[in-house]
This record gives C-alpha cells, structure tokens and sequence, in this order.
C-alpha cells in the first residue's frame, strides 16, 4: 500500500525557517529538556503512592496511567510524527492501535516478568523513536538509500521500545505484588485513555493547521524541529548514562 505519510514530502522539503519555525523549535527543545520529557518520569508523590499502597486499585492506576501518557513529551512527539501527513482516519487509527499494541504488550509483560533494561538506554532509544520517524516525514530514508522502511513495522517496534521504558520505571519503584495485574491492567487503561486525550487535542490542532497555507511551508521546519528534540532527548540520556557508570 502506498505509504500516505510521503503525500506533500516534495513541497515541505522547500520550505524556509521563518520566525515561528524558529519560535515553534525552541518550545519542542524546551520540552524535550523539560524533566518530566526526558524520562518515563513519575513525580515524587505518584513515585511513594506507587510504593506504599498494595491491593486493587483500579482508578487510582487508571488515573496514573493517564496522567503519564498526558505528560509524557516523548510518547506525544512520537505520536506527532507518526500522524503528522496523515489525513484519513482508517489511517490514523492502524498506526495508533499498533503503537497502542506494542506498548502495551510490554509494559504489561515487562512488569509482570520482572524484566528491566536500564532507564538511560531504553529513553535513548526512545528519543531515538522520534528522530527516526522525522527523518521518515522529511523522505530522508528514500533520498539517502533509495527506499523506504516498513511504518507499520517501525511504529509496532518502537511501541515495544516505549513499553519498555514505562515497565522499567515501574519496576524502579517496587509496586506491590498484591493485585498487581488488576492494577497493571487499570495502569494500561488509563495510558490508552491518556493517548486518545492527547491524540484529540493534536489533531485538532493539526486540522486547523493543515486548513492553512502555513502547513506547506512549516512542515518541513517542523519535522527538523522534532528531529532536534529526539537528538536533545538521546544525549541526556547517553550523558545520564556515561556519568552514572
């Protein structure tokens, strides 16, 4: 099937680095170096709840998982890219449902069997996420090598990368085996629902973007703009990595 993400590639690769491009890559790159961006981070007070409490605690976990999807820069940067020259929705939904799938798998999988990679490596893989699918709305792969790689298959496997790194946070914080997988369970619903916020609120704002003739010209700009972020969030990480060694 033709790839509906390379529609408007040719136009976008001519497009100049106005005064909002420039506006526009400085708030990225400041949320990208922002805390909570940098990492599957969760806050001091999420951090001892987790720890402290033990049972079912279903919407306690469903609204934790929400709140990590909302303020997770990362998954929202990625999901950016991915829809970014999608205009159908059957599209828009096979590419969210396979990263939703791939996340989910195992940040489940991952917690249940006690499997951790350390935080440092699986975040730089995810910044990693970002500045792969940019470089694919910028048609880099088919200028520089002359094809173009599977989305489906990369957005599925860097789902299973962003998974990764939530069940090696919750790990870190030693949640309580008892009711573990209802809580797992609640913790994934409330990821999904965070994705469907935060997906509502980008194409929103992508429909009333791409009504104007601004989007022809910024998205180039744009996508160079996610790139950088993904790079800024790859070499806190592998600096994180290097100093804690």
């Amino acid at each position: 099937m033709h790839d509906p993400s390379s529609r408007g590639r040719s136009h976008a690769r001519s497009a100049p680095w106005p005064a909002l491009s420039t506006a526009l890559l400085a708030l990225i790159l400041a949320l990208a170096w922002s805390h909570q961006a940098l990492a599957h981070a969760v806050t001091a007070g999420d951090q001892g709840y987790i720890q402290e409490i033990s049972g079912v605690n279903l919407i306690p976990f469903v609204y934790l998982g929400a709140k990590h999807m909302v303020t997770g820069y990362d998954h929202i940067l990625f999901l950016l890219g991915v829809i970014f020259f999608f205009y159908q929705m059957k599209h828009i939904g096979i590419y969210v449902t396979l990263f939703a799938i791939g996340h989910s798998t195992t940040m489940l999988l991952g917690v249940y069997f006690n499997v951790g990679i350390n935080s440092y490596i699986i975040d730089a893989i995810i910044g990693l996420s970002v500045v792969y699918k940019a470089l694919d709305n910028l048609g880099a792969y088919q200028r520089w090598f002359g094809f173009q790689p599977n989305t489906k298959a990369a957005t599925l496997i860097f789902g299973f990368f962003h998974g990764f790194g939530l069940s090696t946070k919750i790990l870190e914080y030693n949640i309580a085996p008892d009711g573990l997988v209802p809580n797992l369970l609640a913790f994934n619903v409330g990821v999904e629902i965070g994705q469907l916020l935060a997906l509502s609120a980008i194409l929103i704002v992508m429909g009333f973007w791409r009504r104007s003739p601004s989007f022809v010209r910024h998205a180039y700009t744009a996508n160079v703009a996610m790139m950088c972020a993904g790079f800024v969030l790859i070499g806190y990480q592998l600096t994180g990595l290097a100093v804690s060694s």
